[in-house]
């Protein structure tokens, strides 16, 4: 009959790969090399399976590796989080927080954050990745996600961080050479700058009108998926762009951008923090996302 792994081996194998070297890791334990190595050789003869390949300088997953990586990892997650259940709230957060953001605002908002963060909570382990294509937070293994709008999707949960208004901008200095457009129907006439986001329709810009969609489709030479780039052509003097009050406020406060049609509204691009569904959120994510709203809703302000 197999025996079943202990704690302190999954923790023994993560921290090894985390290290990587054999050396490393007996010194993190305090334990010679000679009792490292003969520490995973058990391991191995246990489950029947080479684990890692390793040389005298470095350590590689096997395929078998990979798959018991993975799945110690989340079981120490879960072990950790049973931990947290059980014994109350009262205890500092800890363990693997895996965070998901959008590419630009992850970089310069998100991460800074984290780090501000991990500096107030030393045992929380965050692992932050960047991506613009929202992803699936539940078959991808994440605690949570940072987006901008609301996710379609009942199997997870979601709290506001902050409101985040859409607006109409151009720079002062392509309004007084293309003129400044009076009602929507004036767009069409328009340098356009689009933002290409995931699926959405390329040019198509929908405003709310008198509780109704009204729907634009614009034209321009200029397009990028990345936010910063439309928004620094726009600075630029290239064309109209639609940014989140955000991304632009400080450059409507100092002129550099002028907001337009202020009178037509468009979809908020609200700031949610998205967790998948559970009965008792662990610590750290509760935690996280409660200094996430107390940060951004006072820099918001």
């Amino acid at each position: 009959m197999l025996k079943t792994a202990s704690f302190s081996e999954l923790e023994f194998f993560v921290l090894l790969n985390r290290l990587g070297s054999l050396s490393a890791a007996a010194r993190a334990l305090d334990i010679t090399p000679p009792a490292a190595t003969m520490r995973l050789a058990a391991m191995e003869k246990r489950i029947g399976a080479r684990l890692l390949n390793r040389s005298t300088r470095k350590i590689s997953l096997t395929p078998e590796g990979e798959i018991y990586l993975q799945h110690a990892s989340r079981l120490i997650d879960e072990l950790r989080e049973l931990d947290e259940i059980v014994s109350g709230n009262g205890h500092a957060p800890r363990g693997r927080l895996r965070v998901n953001a959008p590419l630009g605002f992850g970089r310069t908002v998100i991460a800074p954050l984290v780090s501000t963060f991990t500096a107030r909570h030393p045992e929380v382990e965050v692992q932050l990745e960047v991506t613009d294509r929202p992803i699936d937070l539940i078959e991808k293994g994440f605690d949570l996600a940072v987006r901008f709008g609301e996710l379609p999707d009942n199997r997870i949960n979601a709290r506001r961080i902050m409101s985040n208004r859409r607006f109409l901008c151009a720079s002062s200095a392509y309004l007084e050479k293309h003129g400044t457009p009076r009602k929507l129907d004036d767009l069409t006439r328009h340098r356009c700058i689009v933002h290409r986001q995931n699926d959405d329709a390329y040019g198509v810009w929908r405003f709310l009108v008198d509780g109704r969609t009204e729907i634009v489709k614009v034209h321009g030479t200029l397009s990028s998926n990345d936010g910063d780039i439309v928004q620094g052509w726009a600075l630029d003097g290239q064309g109209i762009v639609i940014r989140s009050e955000w991304d632009v406020i400080k450059h409507l406060e100092s002129g550099r951008l002028r907001r337009l049609l202020p009178e037509f509204t468009l979809p908020s691009a609200d700031l949610y923090a998205y967790y998948p569904s559970k009965k008792n959120l662990p610590t750290r994510v509760r935690t996280f996302i409660n200094f996430l709203v107390e940060r951004l809703a006072s820099e918001a302000a």
